[in-house]
């Protein structure tokens, strides 16, 4: 049985969080004001417990974790990002999954049909792997367009403004110009994400599209060497998908690395 990670040890190992308490630190040294990292250690309390807590940087730990290729574990990654899932998409991904057994079943009457059934359902796997993890991204990424926290934002940035306008305590006016920036940088991070959300729907109904296509393709099929430019096809569809899921990842501030694929249905025998 897996030992359970800990995730606030993770959080609190984050290179990113390091290296902020180490700033904090030497900025407190440097200036002799315990303010910077009086800040710092509040904003580190915040950090910890909403990461800790947070479902995507629990399954970022735990696809780092050793033996995690091993099939009962990688079936409870599946568990965990389906449990995520609206029911609509996780009745989506079932159907994709018979998709899977059909094309299996199909593959299994070809000439050496239990070899090539086993070698092509990681391939298959894999695809459906990025299909989940795609959808579990692009929730994210509602959540984060949420237009009601957009609206606030914009309003904050043009309170600030007004503030910085009138503002005459040089320290303050540093501060508050800082600030500022940061949140012009995170509304100009909307415009990307709302592109970066179009593309992924493309992503998603293009898999979807190519596992109906592989099914109707194995219905009549003869030749296994067929069968392995199929397997090639899928094979780049997922590398491009789990691409897409990287760099969306690394957008959400977020940098987990996409593990082999997971299992799927039922496993060929």
């Amino acid at each position: 049985m897996a030992r359970t990670p800990n995730y606030l040890k993770a959080a609190f190992l984050l290179p990113a969080n390091l290296m902020g308490l180490l700033t904090a630190a030497a900025s407190s040294a440097l200036t002799q004001e315990p303010l910077p990292a009086l800040v710092a250690l509040g904003l580190e309390g915040l950090f910890l417990g909403a990461a800790s807590s947070s479902k995507r940087f629990q399954r970022a730990v735990r696809s780092r974790q050793p033996g995690v290729a091993d099939e009962e574990a990688a079936r409870q990654q599946v568990e965990a990002l389906l449990a995520d899932l609206a029911p609509s998409q996780r009745e989506h991904y079932q159907q994709l999954v018979g998709l899977k057994e059909k094309i299996l079943a199909n593959y299994g009457k070809l000439p050496g049909g239990r070899v090539l059934s086993a070698s092509s359902e990681q391939k298959l796997d894999t695809l459906l792997t990025s299909f989940l993890r795609l959808i579990s991204t692009l929730n994210q990424y509602r959540t984060y367009l949420n237009s009601a926290d957009r609206q606030a934002l914009e309003k904050e940035v043009r309170s600030l403004e007004a503030e910085l306008a009138q503002e005459t305590n040089a320290r303050l006016k540093d501060v508050k110009e800082k600030r500022l920036e940061i949140l012009r940088k995170r509304l100009a991070r909307f415009e990307q994400a709302g592109e970066s959300r179009e593309v992924v729907s493309h992503q998603l109904a293009s898999i979807e599209d190519l596992m109906r296509l592989t099914h109707e393709q194995s219905i009549a099929i003869r030749d296994p060497e067929v069968v392995n430019r199929q397997l090639e096809t899928l094979n780049a569809e997922a590398q491009a998908t789990d691409e897409t899921v990287r760099q969306m990842e690394r957008f959400l501030d977020f940098t987990e690395e996409t593990s082999g694929p997971l299992p799927h249905g039922t496993r060929v025998r």
